[in-house]
Order: C-alpha cells, then sequence, then structure tokens
C-alpha cells in the first residue's frame, strides 16, 4: 500500500463517508475553498491507479467507491508512523504522548485496558 497526499486523503476521506458516489458527489462534501472539478477528478483516477478506488461506470459517467478501508489504511498510517519515529514500539509512541502532555494516566489506562481487552478478542 502506498501513501496518500493530503489532497488524496482529503477524497478518501469523503468517499469512506459517503461509501460511493460522483466526483459532484465528492466536491459537494468539500469545505470551501472547494478545488475545480477537474482537480478531484484527477486525484480520484490517481487514487484508482494505486488501488483504493474503483468504480463503476454509467455511460461517460463514473461512481467511484473505496477498495480500501479506512480501518487498512489506518492500520498502514499507524504502523509507517511506528516504524518510521518510535522504531516499531507502540510503547514509545505512548510513551511520547504521555511526555508530551497528550495523554493523562487515566487516558493511559483505559488504552492499555482496550488494548489487552482487543487482544483477548483476537485470542479466542
Amino acid at each position: 500500500m502506498k501513501e496518500l497526499t493530503r489532497a488524496e486523503e482529503q477524497v478518501m476521506q469523503i468517499l469512506w463517508e459517503v461509501e460511493k458516489g460522483f466526483v459532484k458527489d465528492l466536491l459537494a462534501k468539500m469545505k470551501e475553498p472547494k478545488p475545480a472539478y477537474n482537480t478531484v477528478s484527477t486525484i480520484i483516477r490517481i487514487l484508482e491507479k494505486k488501488g483504493f478506488v474503483s468504480h463503476t461506470a454509467y455511460g461517460k459517467s463514473h461512481e467511484y467507491f473505496p477498495i480500501v478501508s479506512k480501518d487498512e489504511y489506518r492500520r498502514f498510517s499507524i504502523e509507517n508512523l511506528l516504524s518510521g519515529y518510535f522504531n516499531g514500539s507502540f510503547a514509545k509512541l505512548a510513551s511520547f504522548f504521555a511526555k508530551d502532555g497528550n495523554m493523562d494516566s487515566l487516558e493511559m489506562e483505559r488504552l492499555l485496558k482496550e488494548v489487552k481487552g482487543e487482544v483477548l478478542e483476537s485470542e479466542k
């Protein structure tokens, strides 16, 4: 899987939200200042080449839909973040947020319970 640019990710966020749509539908969901129709069309075609999006053709119109889920991309992004900045260690990531003041001890405890719960669920 490849990383997305900021513009590609913006389009994917909308596509994940709406699940499928035409370029005009995606454009309607974008915040001002909205990019040009051709810009969004180009981005969606790039996403298709990268393997994130596919389409159903209706004559000359194309309805696009994601073929990579948000969770798949989230997992990929987090793994890249961990490997690129924290030597693959989730503990170093958590420590970074704790030291930076973005996570207090209660949040850390809640996170550990969630991770343990997820691990226990996956062992079933």
